[in-house]
């Protein structure tokens, strides 16, 4: 259900599958946050010699279910207050990956606006900017007519990208939301096409960069997306849209 990609003193920077829920659904299963702390709890149990000790976990972002990739948890309360900062202040930066099989209005640039919750528990987008949600994007061009959309969202609003890339007409492939529903069951996505792809931000004045490419659903995996995440490398050193 999910992948460390690495775990540091205060921290520890999962891989979260798509498909999994931030927190415990009951009788569906636990969800990343019980996983994660269950998984930090038996290392340390084997290294306390079998002594059960209570292991501090503290969500400091979340991924919506749908989404996968990569997600941050604090180890100690000072680091949660720390990185809580990082994010109200916007010193963390994220790159998410999606993908969409719709024309676009537009291929590249800015999407801003006001969010306001619509029916069915969704967002739309409104022209007003008294809190807008902000988003810059790239995008390529991929086989079977899609396009790969890299994102970089600079507000923390629900549902922010979905809302954003449904608003120019281009829905993420696999939402169950936002994407127009088919009663085709050979039509349906493998998976929803959203994924967080890197991390970059300063902990206690040490810097950290993560990268971490999809590992599940077709599209993500066909040659002509991994070709395009190589040529990209890291996304921090594109020449991103002015905002």
């Amino acid at each position: 259900m999910f992948k460390t990609i690495t775990e540091h003193h205060d921290f520890i920077v999962v891989d979260k599958a798509p498909g999994v829920n931030f927190h415990d659904e009951g009788d569906i299963g636990s969800g990343l946050f019980s996983q994660v702390k269950r998984q930090l709890e038996n290392q340390s149990e084997k290294q306390q010699d079998n002594n059960i000790t209570e292991v501090e976990l503290y969500p400091v972002h979340r991924l919506d279910k749908m989404t996968s990739g990569l997600v941050i948890f604090a180890k100690t309360l000072a680091a949660a207050q720390y990185f809580g900062k990082l994010f109200e202040n916007h010193n963390i930066d994220k790159y998410y990956l999606a993908i969409s099989d719709k024309k676009p209005s537009k291929k590249q640039g800015l999407i801003k606006g006001d969010m306001t919750k619509s029916r069915r528990g969704m967002f739309k987008l409104l022209r007003s900017m008294d809190n807008p949600a902000i988003t810059q994007f790239f995008s390529y061009s991929i086989a079977n007519k899609q396009r790969l959309y890299l994102l970089k969202p600079h507000s923390g609003k629900t549902h922010q990208l979905r809302v954003a890339l449904s608003s120019i007409g281009a829905p993420i492939v696999g939402d169950p939301l936002y994407y127009p529903q088919s009663n085709d069951k050979s039509a349906k996505a493998d998976r929803g096409y959203l994924h967080a792809y890197a991390l970059k931000f300063s902990y206690l004045d040490e810097a950290f960069e993560f990268i971490s490419p999809p590992s599940s659903g077709e599209s993500y995996l066909s040659k002509q997306t991994t070709e395009q995440l190589t040529a990209i490398k890291k996304p921090w050193q594109l020449n991103w849209p002015r905002l």
